[in-house]
């Protein structure tokens, strides 16, 4: 094989999606531990059940990345390799790549690409990749370009709870303070790579519309864009946020998917992201 893409878990990609490209594909799981139980993100975790676990008082909880040698297990399996990771401010899973690249021989012929986001994000650097390979650009040149793309990439998201994101240092306890104040809707958004609140909603009516509107400030009039919307049993949130897009924006290249097991840890029951 010439080309591979390999990605975290935390991409909330399907292990089928590109077959057929000629291009393969692997997923490194996280894990995920809730008091003695562990969820090794391979896309056959029961969710619901984890979350359930969660609310158990006192339940102690935290994720973990993988190790090095999972990924510099899947290196000889092409001759050219990207891998595509989580922000590498809320995990150690770009470092771990980043340390088997260096250990591995043809470490000139594989590139890590830190996300600085999560989820949808991670989609769509590889579906640009996939188009960079495909238009028969050398290595060197698609590492140049993916960087780009990476760096124009767009992270928002709603969460009804942050108490993950705050108990595991992933969020600041004053600003999780704030995003948990109940009258306070806050739309959040990754800024290299680190979590940030860009703005506070008084309420639930008008969060997704408002939300659009700073969608389509960042498109700038860019219809066509690519727009993946990811959600933790949140389904008709998602609904409503592609409808204001679709409204707002004018945009019409929308999908929607549900999280799987790590972005859903962070995320929580209702817990919406969007990515363009």
């Amino acid at each position: 094989m010439k080309y591979q893409i390999i990605v975290d878990s935390c991409s909330d990609i399907d292990k089928y999606y590109l077959e057929g490209t000629g291009i393969g594909l692997k997923i490194v799981p996280l894990t995920i531990n809730v008091g003695d139980n562990e969820y090794v993100d391979e896309g056959d975790v029961k969710i619901e059940e984890m979350l359930k676990n969660l609310k158990t008082p006192k339940v102690k909880s935290s994720s973990a990345c993988p190790s090095p040698q999972a990924f510099k297990d899947e290196f000889d399996k092409a001759d050219y390799t990207f891998v595509v990771t989580i922000t590498s401010k809320l995990s150690g899973c770009y470092n771990s790549a980043l340390l088997a690249k260096n250990e591995h021989p043809n470490s000139a012929h594989i590139h890590v690409i830190d996300s600085k986001a999560v989820s949808g994000t991670e989609i769509l650097i590889v579906d640009k990749l996939v188009e960079l390979i495909n238009s028969g650009l050398d290595f060197d040149t698609i590492v140049s370009e993916i960087e780009k793309y990476r760096d124009n990439c767009t992270l928002f998201f709603v969460l009804q709870r942050f108490d993950n994101l705050v108990n595991n240092g992933r969020m600041s306890k004053i600003a999780g303070l704030i995003a948990s104040t109940i009258s306070l809707k806050p739309i959040c958004k990754a800024v290299d790579g680190e979590i940030r609140i860009v703005k506070k909603i008084i309420g639930s009516k008008h969060l997704f519309s408002k939300l659009a509107e700073m969608i389509k400030e960042v498109l700038n009039g860019d219809k066509d864009r690519k727009i993946i919307i990811s959600h933790c049993y949140a389904e008709d949130e998602a609904e409503e946020l592609k409808y204001h897009i679709e409204k707002i924006c004018g945009s019409q290249n929308i999908k929607i998917i549900p999280m799987h097991a790590l972005t859903s840890y962070y995320a929580l029951e209702k817990g919406v992201i969007v990515c363009f």
